[in-house]
């Protein structure tokens, strides 16, 4: 046997470390020491900046305020990735005031959005309702990367806003895809979208999940979605082209996520997914049969995922072993952050004295809850509102004869004060979009059948004392299901559907068929009403470009003439809260708001009797 000196045993030695250190792979190190990432994501914040909610001149046990508690927790404690689904710039009259009122300097959002550090942002339907004006400037103003895949330049298939990007959180590389819901094009007006097509959310993703993984070999791909879980909604299916809620349909036909991250239903899920004939929750699984989960929060910061990804490193199969666990954090009960309410305070007290401004007064109160059972004095002063609006030749709409409105929050009150004084902030309340004022011609018979759909969607058929009157959502045993969402049991279509109209006297008989329960008699003033004849209505633009389907699958308008205005004669330039707050401060003295009763339920004793026992199922008392 050779021997060889200790100083050139020592240099083979050496030289074997050295081989064996040109052999490992860049991360070896985290397979005794795996990366640790936590995954933050609101969505759905609609302007809780602070826990006030404006709109009822309430405080709330949730905003963005506890949030950045969280937020500092989790930073200090590790690797954080912060990430929001959208639907940020519409919502609490804060983010009004910063959209429309003051429109120099830095969007509040903005100041949040980089005051929070987040890293990445996709686009909701809401964002975009805003105008071209306000969320164009507005994302130019993060430090967060805007990503969106599907809405691309009209004509084309490049994308309008960055497709994706890949982030490094120690060491390891994630790459985010964004996608929105495709209902954009058919619930807003062609004005707030222009220069944009918005394409299927599968399509789009088995287009860029590709390229994400040839050209950046990422470690994860995480799916940022704008859009919910139950792809049977608003009669949908699976195989509908641009479904509003294809999020787990891109999960079960795009391979290639690790991770997706949902908004704009509001539901909160919790790394399940959704069936919809059993209404239960199931594990979502790949072409390759690879589980993906699915998280998104709860709207206005009420909870929030909280998700850690471990990511440990397979030396032999030279692979990652990845695992994804979390859960809904409620803010509830989280303490406000300090610094975040001393930073944003100059902020709000801005826009509280501007929301404060008196505009008018009125002779006692009205809700919205009496509106979902049957002709109520808050829809009312909706319906006379809208009306007076278009008989204003100063606002340039074409004068009507007929009104369609909605209760479009079931739990609104105005006004807020007690004395009686209505402000800026009551508008918030009294209607909850940003939605304009559209006028369209409509014969008596497209009138009815607009009910005819709106009341079957909203009024079960009863036959007895006993059988509901609200069409509520039941489960495949006939069990009614609890929404979480409104805290309240789930009915078939939400209540901003529920149209009534005015102008015309008519019944609505419950104990006949779908279809067959409206009877139109006069028009308000006892005049004739025709089904032949062509009247202009007033409708909102949520409705008039085909929003909730009644003039679509109810009237059976076109909806690429709908998506396209070309049905509508006139509309405002700016939205309807404008209006209102206008109209207020033209009133000389209060306002007495009255129920005009030119509608009802029929037979009333039915009628009463649903409502009485459907009233609490809605409305359930407080705990």
């Amino acid at each position: 046997m050779r021997k060889y000196h200790r100083p050139v045993m020592a240099i083979i030695a050496a030289l074997a470390i050295l081989a064996l250190g040109a052999c490992a792979g860049p991360y070896d190190k985290y397979a005794e020491q795996p990366v640790k990432i936590t995954i933050l994501e609101t969505t759905d914040v609609h302007g809780m900046i602070t826990p006030m909610d404006f709109t009822k001149n309430a405080a709330t046990e949730y905003s963005i305020a506890q949030f950045a508690g969280l937020v500092t927790e989790k930073r200090r404690s590790g690797e954080l990735l912060l990430v929001d689904g959208g639907d940020s710039l519409q919502g609490q009259p804060i983010i009004y005031y910063n959209n429309f009122l003051k429109t120099g300097g830095t969007h509040i959002w903005s100041d949040v959005v980089n005051w929070l550090r987040y890293d990445v942002v996709t686009v909701g339907n809401h964002d975009i309702e805003t105008g071209h004006p306000v969320y164009d400037k507005v994302f130019t103003q993060w430090r967060a990367t805007v990503v969106c895949a599907n809405i691309l330049k009209s004509g084309t298939q490049e994308p309008y806003f960055t497709p994706y990007t890949v982030v490094n959180k120690g060491g390891i590389k994630i790459a985010i895809l964004g996608m929105t819901e495709p209902g954009i094009t058919t619930q807003l007006p062609a004005a707030f979208w222009s220069g944009m097509d918005i394409i299927d959310m599968v399509e789009c993703a088995k287009r860029w999940v590709p390229i994400i993984q040839k050209t950046e070999k990422p470690d994860v791909i995480i799916g940022l979605f704008h859009s919910g879980l139950d792809y049977t909604y608003g009669g949908a299916t699976a195989d509908t082209q641009g479904n509003e809620s294809g999020s787990q349909l891109v999960a079960q036909q795009v391979p290639g996520f690790d991770l997706i991250l949902v908004g704009h239903d509001h539901k909160g899920w919790d790394g399940k997914g959704w069936d919809p004939v059993a209404k239960a929750k199931i594990d979502v699984k790949d072409p390759n049969g690879k589980i993906v989960p699915i998280f998104g929060g709860l709207d206005y910061v009420r909870s929030v995922p909280v998700i850690e990804l471990t990511m440990a490193w397979d030396k032999k199969a030279r692979t990652w072993n990845k695992t994804i666990v979390g859960s809904l954090v409620e803010m509830k009960g989280l303490p406000v952050n300090a610094d975040f309410m001393t930073a944003f305070k100059p902020e709000v007290d801005e826009f509280v004295a501007w929301k404060n401004q008196v505009i008018g007064s009125m002779n006692g109160k009205i809700s919205s809850d009496d509106a979902l059972f049957g002709d109520a004095a808050f829809t009312d002063l909706i319906h006379r509102l809208q009306m007076e609006i278009c008989a204003d030749p100063a606002n340039g709409l074409k004068p009507v004869q007929v009104s369609f409105v909605a209760p479009l929050s079931p739990t609104a009150v105005l006004p807020i004060d007690p004395s009686g004084k209505v402000t800026i902030a009551d508008m918030f309340a009294l209607y909850k979009y940003e939605n304009y004022l559209y006028t369209m011609d409509l014969t008596g018979e497209q009138i009815r059948k607009f009910l005819e759909f709106s009341y079957g969607m909203w009024m079960d058929t009863m036959t007895k004392a006993g059988d509901h009157i609200i069409a509520f959502q039941k489960d495949p045993s006939g069990a009614l299901i609890f929404d979480t969402r409104n805290n309240m049991t789930a009915t078939k279509t939400n209540p901003y559907n529920y149209d009534s109209a005015a102008g015309i006297k008519y019944t609505v008989d419950i104990t006949k068929p779908v279809g067959s329960r409206i009877n139109i008699t006069s028009m308000a003033d006892g005049t004739p009403f025709s089904l032949t004849k062509t009247y202009s209505v007033a409708i909102n633009s949520y409705r008039g470009s085909g929003g909730g389907d009644h003039l679509t699958k109810g009237v059976g308008l076109d909806p690429l003439a709908l998506k396209q205005l070309k049905l509508v004669t006139s509309s405002t330039t700016k939205d309807l809260r404008y209006y209102f707050i206008k109209w207020f401060q033209k009133q000389t003295g209060p306002i007495t708001p009255t129920r005009d009763d030119n509608w009802k339920v029929m037979p009333e004793d039915l009628a009463a009797a649903g409502k009485a026992l459907d009233y609490p199922l809605v409305y359930p008392p407080q705990k």
